[in-house]
């Protein structure tokens, strides 16, 4: 028999680069990077698949919505010529590829519709997210969405999920009047937390007549989380490196606060402010699973430089 998760459609992601914390000095000051930082697997495919549009494509090359949600990888994109457009009717013609969040099907249909030369660089995680949340709608379920309201993921799979779905971004936001006694389905934005997802769960138990959870959670977000907190509870600054834009970016700045209030989130290391680390002797450097290894590499050798003067 095969493994069990390829069987269920679940993507198998390249194995991580990073496994080990690293540790580097300046002066007095240790300086540690999480074990998982920067690019997963879904970011690196959709980046290899934007080079291979650039390298191939006749015509112009645009994205629906941004490739991923770093500000500085897509200012390059841009500047070689994948413009962004927020709808498949800005694209008269070329190349369109979507983003790796994902789209609703509607807008896929639409684009084939305009006889676009259509790309899916949609992460694999998140087709797979899609999928549960079709299925569940299918088989008669009430969907619960799980994440936040506006991102281009959820929208994405509220799209899947069909007509009624509930998006609620905590077991706070949940309906339960309205959703006692039936059947529930509940499908999670990959970037969200377990206990978030525990929290809905054990809301939704008690009024469901049939609890359906599908634990779409990406294993790069869990690996990344884990790393942020085991860094964040043993240093005496977080430095979390990152688009301000990015969910799972966001979660990691969150999840550190938690445990360290000393915890900064910048986009770029000319944001280091030498003010924040004053008195500090271990400082933690974690990143969103869209930020470039350059990035974090430059987040670094700032860090030095500002401890060792």
């Amino acid at each position: 028999m095969g493994n069990s998760d390829e069987m269920a459609g679940v993507p198998r992601a390249e194995p991580e680069r990073h496994s080990k914390r690293r540790l580097l000095r300046a002066g007095d000051v240790e300086i540690h990077v999480a074990r998982y930082a920067g690019y997963c697997y879904g970011v690196k495919r959709a980046l290899r698949i934007t080079e291979e549009a650039l390298a191939t494509a006749v015509g112009s090359v645009a994205s629906l919505g941004p490739i991923i949600h770093n500000p500085g990888v897509v200012a390059q994109l841009e500047e070689r010529g994948v413009k962004v457009v927020d709808g498949a009717d800005e694209a008269t013609s070329g190349t369109l590829i979507v983003r790796t969040h994902g789209v609703p099907p509607e807008v896929v249909e639409g684009a084939f519709a305009r006889d676009l030369n259509l790309v899916d660089a949609t992460c694999p995680f998140v087709v797979v997210a899609q999928r549960r949340a079709a299925s569940l709608r299918e088989a008669g379920y009430a969907v619960v969405v799980l994440g936040e309201r506006d991102h281009p993921e959820v929208v994405g799979l509220e799209g899947f999920a069909g007509d009624g779905a509930v998006v609620v971004e905590d077991a706070d936001g949940l309906p339960l009047a309205e959703l006692r006694g039936k059947r529930i389905g509940v499908v999670v934005q990959t970037t969200q937390t377990r206990a978030h997802l525990a929290g809905v769960a054990a809301a939704l138990a008690p009024v469901a007549r049939e609890l359906l959870v599908f634990n779409t959670i990406c294993d790069a977000t869990e690996k990344r989380q884990g790393a942020a907190g085991e860094l964040a509870a043993e240093v005496d600054v977080v430095v979390v490196v990152g688009g301000r834009n990015s969910a799972n970016t966001a979660r990691l700045a969150q999840l550190c606060c938690a445990l360290q209030s000393r915890t900064y989130l910048i986009e770029s290391a000319a944001e280091l402010d030498p003010a924040w680390f004053a008195g500090a002797r271990r400082i933690g450097v974690t990143a969103g699973a869209s930020t470039p290894d350059e990035e974090i590499e430059a987040t670094v050798a700032a860090l030095q430089a500002i401890c060792a003067g």
